[in-house]
């Protein structure tokens, strides 16, 4: 079995706990994007759901949601190639499109596991609304507001999907302030140290706040609102605004 590797887990300086508390803190600092009425009912469905309070079980309905556009895309835009297979232009746009989420997709599934983890050696046992039937409803719910957003407007399920990591982002950036006891818990699992080869968890936590500000980027980017990019030192290169997007 291939055993799954991620670009943090390296020495590069970006990685360094005074970078990463300085992007936390530009985080906290930054306003949040102005939230969509209907990003605005999304979010109030989950606090119903899963409680005001932020915390480590909610983040992990977070990431159990956050892999889903991407994946309906992925899909749709393979589809897109199929039928176009002729138009080379066509099939190169699908395949930036299609590239990025599977990157996103994978990043968040990562996120996932790490919580997880974090879970495990904390002794948090998952509350009730991540059990298969209420996290798998709310899986299949998402999934289909994905897709018909996506059919009526991807542009729109792009801006849609950047709310959402905007509001990830805070909320990372937030469960670190909200835990000071993780500034000293060294970390030791092999596999979170694969994400990223940090000292302590809560500087894991604020790689994984910075992963969903790159995927807001690349949202807004894809959805043709540049203005809004978060700029940063060291950050990943942004797509270009696609054109051919309805």
């Amino acid at each position: 079995m291939t055993q799954q590797t991620h670009p943090h887990a390296d020495t590069n300086p970006l990685s360094t706990s005074a970078f990463l508390q300085r992007e936390q803190q530009a985080t906290l600092d930054t306003p949040r994007y102005p939230y969509s009425f209907l990003a605005k009912v999304f979010f109030f469905g989950m606090d119903v759901l899963a409680g005001k309070k932020d915390d480590l079980p909610k983040a992990k309905l977070l990431e159990i949601l956050a892999s889903i556009p991407y994946r309906v895309w992925e899909i749709r835009h393979y589809v897109k190639q199929t039928r176009q297979y002729r138009n080379h232009g066509a099939v190169a746009r699908a395949q930036d499109v299609i590239s990025w989420g599977r990157d996103a997709q994978d990043n968040e599934y990562l996120h996932l596991r790490v919580i997880h983890e974090k879970m495990l050696a904390d002794g948090i046992r998952d509350k009730w609304y991540l059990s298969a039937f209420v996290s798998g409803a709310a899986v299949l719910s998402y999934a289909i507001i994905a897709r018909t957003m996506a059919f009526f407007s991807q542009r729109r399920a792009f801006l849609f999907n950047a709310e959402f990591e905007n509001h990830a982002e805070g909320v990372y950036a937030r469960l670190v302030v909200d835990n000071p006891q993780w500034e000293t818990q060294p970390v030791d699992n092999p596999f979170v140290k694969q994400y990223a080869d940090v000292d302590t968890w809560a500087d894991v936590f604020r790689r994984i706040s910075l992963d969903e500000r790159d995927h807001m980027n690349s949202s807004f980017a894809f959805c043709g609102k540049a203005e809004h990019i978060h700029q940063y030192e060291g950050m990943p290169p942004i797509p270009n605004p696609p054109s051919h997007l309805a």
